[in-house]
């Protein structure tokens, strides 16, 4: 089958923007309001992943910003000469485009992943009051008439309140767990070794070891991102290690973890566990752990709210602005030279 015509496009004197969103879509994560703003400031450009080199020379050689993160060949990067910057909506960097000629040449990529933190970080608290209590245990027993009153009903509950907890990762979303459990009284050990432990301490939480996470946390919150150092770093040796009845609650990505070491632990009674991301997605109907006792599941929705794509277009919206204006993006995180390569998350499918 033979591909469709790129499409012609007269650029006019606004400045132009190419927008490919994918799995995003602009209606999704701009309000109707910034929607016009976008198309009343800009010239607009829509097209889908796989057509960004189709475009005409042009269109390719105006284009100021690009929305999405859309594969870029070299040979087409050399034809974007006005390029300023890569607003990457879908959050996780991939190595799909040549990334230190976008360096040298002063192009900025950024990600809008941080409006993820503050949903995620309340799914992530919900899912340890959850574990730590028997919340989901007990409602479902309440709607069979199996509930037990009282003390009764709670058999192997306690606190998160006072306890000790563990950060694997101490990035947006480890900063926005912090101060969720802040009121909580807990002592917060973190595990980060891409953070010097000056910065650790500057944020009131104690800098520590893998091992002392695991062996010393009455719940663990894995929220690492995935990388060329990391992935199964987690196993069954680190499982072993946790104290027993504690809670590994993963909202990360699922390559960080040996994710069957993690149901075998979770099937042996030693620990519990919550998960809002998983090996594939969308997970087999006839995956074990659909029906793992002890193991709470969330179908990677923790971050998908509908305010947390509008702030994503209006981070895009704002750090155009600036830049318009001579000024660096300063909403959207940039991506770092240093780290950008090492960055092995998969793309997601479904928003």
């Amino acid at each position: 089958m033979s591909r469709p015509a790129a499409p012609s496009v007269t650029v006019d004197d606004r400045p132009l923007v190419i927008s490919v969103p994918h799995p995003r879509s602009l209606a999704l994560i701009l309000t109707d309001a910034r929607r016009r703003q976008l198309f009343e400031t800009y010239q607009v450009v829509e097209c889908e992943p796989d057509g960004l080199a189709t475009l005409p020379d042009p269109v390719l050689a105006a284009a100021r910003y690009i929305i999405g993160q859309p594969p870029i060949e070299a040979a087409t990067l050399e034809r974007l000469q006005s390029l300023r910057c890569v607003f990457n909506v879908e959050s996780n960097l991939i190595d799909n485009m040549p990334y230190p000629t976008l360096f040298e040449r002063g192009i900025h990529v950024v990600t809008t992943g941080a409006v993820f933190a503050q949903p995620v970080a309340e799914l992530g608290l919900a899912m340890a009051l959850d574990l730590a209590r028997g919340v989901s245990i007990a409602a479902r027993a309440f709607r069979e008439g199996r509930e037990a009153w009282g003390g009764d009903g709670n058999h192997g509950a306690r606190l998160i309140g006072g306890s000790e907890v563990g950060l694997i990762g101490f990035g947006d979303l480890g900063r926005a767990l912090h101060r969720l459990l802040t009121g909580f009284g807990v002592t917060i050990r973190v595990f980060d070794p891409w953070l010097p432990d000056a910065i650790l301490r500057d944020h009131g939480v104690v800098p520590a070891t893998l091992e002392k996470v695991m062996a010393e946390s009455d719940t663990v919150f894995t929220v690492a991102a995935v990388t060329s150092e990391n992935q199964g770093f987690i196993g069954a040796a680190q499982f072993a290690a946790m104290r027993a009845g504690a809670s590994f609650i993963l909202l990360s990505r699922a390559d960080v973890i040996d994710f069957d070491a993690l149901m075998a632990a979770v099937r042996s009674g030693h620990i519990q566990a919550a998960s809002d991301v998983f090996p594939e997605e969308p997970l087999a109907t006839d995956h074990p752990v659909r029906t793992l006792d002890g193991f709470l599941c969330s179908a990677h929705r923790a971050g998908a709210l509908d305010v947390a794509f509008q702030r994503m277009g209006d981070m895009v919206l704002d750090d155009m602005d600036l830049m318009d204006r001579g000024l660096p993006p300063m909403l959207c995180k940039r991506a770092e030279r240093e780290t950008v390569a090492r960055m092995r998350s998969r793309p997601v499918t479904t928003n």
